[in-house]
């Protein structure tokens, strides 16, 4: 029995199961850093802003969201983490959501640095 040499998601199409329950890497969000910031984008369409709950701690957003339907009989659910590398002002983060699209700001500590450590590769 030969192997499938196409992509997991094409094979497992076939299967009962929706194909985003298998993916990696979604692209309902963007992260950039300019200047002084991170900026963090995620589409986000059909939530209304009271519910959605974003959450900074120690050095991990959390974006989170529920919303019920009623007439239609569905819920639908968001919930995400990003981790951001550098130190972040807590006190000056902002958050707005226009059209679907939630927009995070958040601005980089003065003067901080990523520490890390190099890690050797064996071979």
């Amino acid at each position: 029995m030969a192997l499938p040499m196409s992509p997991a998601n094409s094979w497992m199409q076939g299967l009962d199961f929706p194909s985003r329950l298998f993916e990696t890497g979604g692209t309902d969000y963007g992260l950039y850093e300019a200047e002084d910031e991170f900026v963090l984008t995620v589409e986000m369409p059909g939530f209304d802003p009271a519910e959605i709950d974003v959450s900074w701690n120690d050095g991990v957003l959390n974006v989170a969201a529920e919303h019920e339907d009623d007439e239609r009989g569905t819920r639908k659910t968001y919930h995400r983490r990003f981790r951001v590398p550098k130190a972040v002002e807590d006190d000056d983060i902002t958050a707005s959501y226009t059209n679907g699209i939630l927009e995070v700001r958040l601005p980089v500590e003065t003067g901080a640095t990523v520490t890390g450590a190099r890690i050797e590769v064996e071979f």
